[in-house]
């Protein structure tokens, strides 16, 4: 005699029971122990009419707080009850197919060591497909990309490829699916809602609505058995993807594309690098929105070109670059991805720091790794930073203003000789100490400095200008003058 079975999946179809192949109702009217997901599919319905008993789990749905953790709750006790004795586990449509909680379900009962199989149905695909055709539309089957339309977050869509959205159940989903989908698509792009295909009732309905109109009455009453499809956007409709974007940089560096970007080297776009990190900086003081968007882009390309570079001598590509940024990112982030629990923002950090240092055992000084191309503002605060971890650091902050009089004295008594190699030492001290001055009272040196330049900058331009219109020019004047404009500046610009 065959040992049963733990946990048997069994899919329900996409609506009546006589649609389901034999072996699956004898499963289904034989088990010792049958649940259902829920009791609103058709074939649940017609289960009961034959008088066989289940268990639905519908009540999880009214106590979930949201669909990650209603799927979590139906793996969950589906698996409690298979621990318990065999238990036979019914979904809507193919348990393989748009089904979290077969697949959540399924690990689990892995990791428990339980027995499964999974008996196969026909999907919704199967029939929305002829419904779709019907209408006509003609979709192929093999180019469809699937959607849960109740757990919707973010969906990086593939606007070249028709998509399915399932389990739009009623008018909020439909609200949030609609929201994601004009992420990426065209507002007036027509969409077909299916009601009930294939249903035995007859009453299987496609509606072509513009996008916009997903939601209003329009579409139509949504239910369980609904199902909304996305027609691929034509080339012509579409926002450029990252793709194109890495696409687009290859080409550009191909035997056919540009003849200055295949000159470019890893030394040669260095400098690209620096000055388009400094432009993002710049639209971020801006704050206008337009001009930040333009420099990311301008910045990502850099990053692009190098990844390219790479790619072409073999040595990683911009897969690789991105795989490993997300290994790290999910390592560094316990307190996220793991159980590690953290009670500030400092906690994060020094956690941060601890992985670093595992993952990096050849560094053996706490000032490895400080990279020497940082602008040496920067550079300073970093090293600051990195040695007060180890308790090099003053006992309270008089004690850093203390040091700041200590240098600027050196500094004076320096002036007499005008030894310039001295007065650089002494200058340099002058200028780290106001480092660890700015790092005391949590204000970035660099960007301190910066600000100032650029207020100095505005206030100059003005005393320029307003030189310009009372005559002479800035150059002919004297420094009492120059003074008179430069405050007559700075009230112009305070008001």
């Amino acid at each position: 005699m065959p040992t049963p079975i733990d946990l048997t999946v069994v899919g329900l179809g996409p609506a009546d029971l006589d649609l389901l192949p034999s072996r699956s109702l004898t499963i289904l009217e034989g088990a010792e122990r049958l649940i259902v997901r829920t009791e609103r599919h058709p074939a649940a319905q017609q289960l009961r009419e034959r008088g066989v008993s289940f268990t639905a789990l519908d009540p999880l749905y009214e106590a979930a707080s949201d669909f990650s953790t209603l799927y979590s709750q139906l793996a969950e006790t589906v698996v409690g009850y298979a621990a318990a004795g065999p238990v036979v586990y019914a979904v809507p449509g193919h348990p393989l197919l748009g089904e979290e909680s077969v697949r959540l379900a399924l690990r689990l009962a892995a990791e428990q060591g339980l027995s499964t199989r999974i008996i196969s149905a026909p999907s919704f695909a199967d029939l929305v497909a002829p419904a779709l055709a019907a209408a006509g539309e003609l979709p192929d089957l093999a180019e469809w990309q699937v959607a849960d339309g109740a757990a919707l977050r973010k969906v990086w869509w593939n606007p070249d490829r028709a998509t399915l959205i399932i389990q739009v159940d009623d008018g909020p989903t439909a609200s949030r699916v609609k929201l994601a989908l004009l992420e990426e698509y065209p507002e007036e792009l027509p969409v077909c809602v299916v009601r009930r295909a294939g249903s035995a009732a007859g009453d299987e309905t496609v509606i072509r609505v513009p996008l916009y109109q997903l939601d209003r009455p329009e579409a139509g009453a949504y239910d369980h058995l609904t199902t909304i499809y996305v027609p691929p956007l034509p080339a012509a409709g579409r926002r450029p993807g990252f793709r194109e974007f890495v696409e687009l940089v290859a080409t550009l560096r191909s035997p056919e594309g540009c003849p200055w970007d295949r000159e470019q080297t890893y030394a040669s776009l260095k400098r690209f690098v620096l000055e388009e990190a400094y432009e993002v900086l710049e639209a971020v003081d801006s704050e206008d929105p337009d001009k930040l968007r333009d420099e990311l882009g301008d910045l990502m390309l850099q990053v692009l070109m190098y990844a390219q570079l790479a790619a072409e001598d073999g040595y990683f590509d911009l897969r690789d670059v991105m795989a490993g940024t997300v290994d790290k990112l999910v390592r560094r982030h316990p307190h996220v991805f793991g159980d590690v629990a953290v009670e500030d923002a400092d906690e994060v950090l020094r956690n941060w720091e601890s992985i670093k240092r595992q993952e990096k055992p050849e560094r053996t000084s706490v000032l490895d790794g400080v990279p020497k191309e940082l602008p040496a503002l920067m550079k300073a605060l970093e090293v600051s930073k990195r040695v007060v971890k180890v308790g090099f650091e003053w006992g309270a902050f008089e004690d850093v203003l203390a040091k700041l009089d200590e240098e600027t004295a050196e500094l004076k008594a320096e002036l007499a000789d005008r030894n310039p190699q001295r007065l650089q030492e002494e200058l340099g001290d002058l200028l780290f100490t106001m480092v660890n001055v700015a790092r005391w009272l949590k204000v970035d040196p660099e960007e301190a400095l910066r600000r100032m330049v650029e207020r100095f900058s505005r206030r100059f331009r003005e005393v320029e200008r307003l030189a310009e219109a009372e005559g002479p020019p800035v150059a002919g004047r004297t420094l009492a003058d120059l003074d008179r404009l430069w405050e007559q500046a700075k009230r112009l610009q305070a008001d």
